[in-house]
């Protein structure tokens, strides 16, 4: 299994968007990954929430990483996340 290294700038992310590693990791390792721009792959997960974000409650968290194959890791370009 390669390990998973999240990039600066999705390291950067983690607060304001409100994803956790775990939460990238496990979409990657289980969800089902696509195509995504510039050579690129992506994948998403919904997670069960029931928390506030941004003052309202959410039940439902989608972690989206948008991450790059390489031979030796998978690194992690970016992530979104979607409460609903």
């Amino acid at each position: 299994m390669k390990p998973i290294r999240l990039s600066a700038h999705a390291t950067g992310y983690i607060a304001k968007r409100g994803f956790t590693v775990a939460e990238v990791q496990d979409a990657i390792r289980t969800g089902a990954w696509q195509p995504a721009a510039q050579g690129r792959q992506e994948c998403s997960k919904d997670f069960d929430y029931n928390a506030q974000w941004n003052g309202k409650i959410y039940a439902k968290k989608r972690v989206r990483p948008v991450f790059v194959d390489e031979p030796e890791e998978i690194v992690v370009v970016t992530v979104y996340t979607y409460f609903f």
